[in-house]
């Protein structure tokens, strides 16, 4: 029976990291044009996954999901996509998970706070490295903010005002 319950356990698992990769890739698939670049929505997914989910999955969500992403539709970044984002979802789940576990809205405040701060900085880096000057960097730095700052107040509204974080909870507190 124990063993029945794990494999349910881990199935379940990845099942629910699976979609929120998938819409991940969906989100990296298309943008929003705003003047002089474009927007893109999959920091709601990254977010918001890394606030539900664990550190394990949120890194594949977050990394791998943008690197899929990309490979498929724009493969220049996705490298870049792949640390970037995968270390960005790593601190909201750690913040969100271990840290003030009195306060978790507030640790996920914290965390995606320092989720944006981690995803600009990288692409910042990661742009300046694939296009060999920094000016290149500085001149998305705009887009890179406020894909950043969407991301991350999205993100919150839907686990702590929508309550996605306490249906959330509901299921997935049965494989923890």
């Amino acid at each position: 029976m124990q063993t029945k319950t794990k494999k349910t356990r881990t199935v379940f698992w990845l099942c629910v990291t699976a979609m929120f990769m998938a819409l991940n890739v969906v989100m990296s698939s298309f943008s929003i044009s705003v003047p002089g670049g474009h927007l893109y929505l999959n920091d709601v997914i990254i977010c918001t996954a890394a606030i539900l989910l664990d550190p394990l999955a949120a890194f594949l969500v977050g990394g791998v999901g943008a690197f899929l992403g990309d490979l498929l539709f724009y493969p220049t970044p996705m490298f870049v996509s792949l640390v970037t984002h995968g270390l960005q979802a790593v601190v909201i789940s750690v913040f969100a998970h271990h840290v003030w576990k009195k306060h978790p809205a507030a640790a996920s405040g914290v965390g995606v706070t320092l989720g944006a701060i981690i995803m600009v900085v990288g692409y910042s880096l990661g742009r300046a490295f694939l296009y060999a000057t920094p000016e290149a960097a500085l001149l998305k730095l705009p887009y890179q903010i406020l894909q950043a700052a969407v991301g991350a107040v999205v993100g919150m509204l839907l686990c702590w005002k929508c309550g996605l974080r306490k249906i959330a909870r509901k299921y997935l507190s049965k494989i923890s």
